[in-house]
């Protein structure tokens, strides 16, 4: 195995491994779950549906992922599996007696973020529906209990894989929206700019009568204090002395 590259991304690192899956179109959707959040490191152990990656079901549930579901590999064992990883975790809702430390996703997800590239981890996720076998369990470095209602905390598949892929996705990337190419964004509008808006502002409001210049109050103080929240920009500023302009006018 090459030595780990710091420079890697947790997106690239981090590897989804389904063992003994019976149905082809969970495994389409886990393809699916993977990529809205970024990921496409798929391994397939000994599955139990045949030709999985071209199955119609499999390619109709991974819905424009089939990128991720023809990109899977197929192998025989967990060990062909994790070849190249140095972390390994198994995901289950039961917990075992013996078993490695229990985490939650959440916990996982920043330990594998802060690491800066040096872990190679892997993801294990079992068969629908008697889930791993205690001898993977315990080859594993943390076991991931996803926390849900104790009265019912039965999860898909792909529903299981989706938050783990969540949960590390927000971890390397954070909470900021991508807010790019929605609505308009103009440029922050200077303070030389917002201040000669608000004189422009006074002297209308003082041509209509809704600001008496002898005694103004503090109308313009909170007028600067409303408007000092919205961030405004220089379109927005120009909008402002339009109106402002119009009113003098009549």
């Amino acid at each position: 195995m090459n030595p780990p590259d710091s420079d890697i991304s947790l997106f690239k690192r981090l590897r989804f491994v389904l063992v003994e899956t019976s149905r082809a179109g969970n495994i389409g959707s886990v393809a699916r779950a993977m990529k809205t959040m970024g990921f496409s490191d798929l391994v397939l152990v000994a599955p139990r549906c045949a030709d999985p990656l071209n199955d119609a079901e499999a390619v109709a549930f991974a819905s424009g992922a089939t990128d991720v579901l023809q990109g899977a590999r197929i192998v025989g064992s967990i060990g062909e599996a994790l070849e190249g990883c140095n972390f390994a975790a198994a995901v289950s809702a039961r917990l075992r007696e013996f078993s490695p430390p229990v985490w939650t996703p959440r916990a996982f997800s920043t330990l594998v973020t802060e690491d800066q590239g040096e872990l190679r981890p892997a993801l294990i996720l079992g068969n629908e529906r008697v889930g791993l076998p205690n001898e993977i369990v315990e080859q594993c470095n943390v076991l991931i209990n996803i926390p849900a209602n104790p009265a019912y905390s039965s999860l898909n598949l792909s529903q299981a894989a989706q938050v783990l892929a969540y949960e590390c996705r927000m971890a390397a990337v954070g909470d900021e929206v991508d807010s790019r190419g929605v609505g308009f964004q103009g440029d922050a509008a200077s303070l030389a700019q917002i201040e000669g808006m608000y004189a422009h502002l006074e002297e209308a409001l003082v041509a209509i009568g809704f600001l008496n210049a002898n005694n103004p109050k503090k109308l313009m103080p909170r007028l600067k204090r409303l408007f000092s929240r919205t961030g405004l920009e220089t379109e927005e500023v120009n909008i402002l002395r339009g109106i402002a302009s119009q009113i003098l006018k009549r």
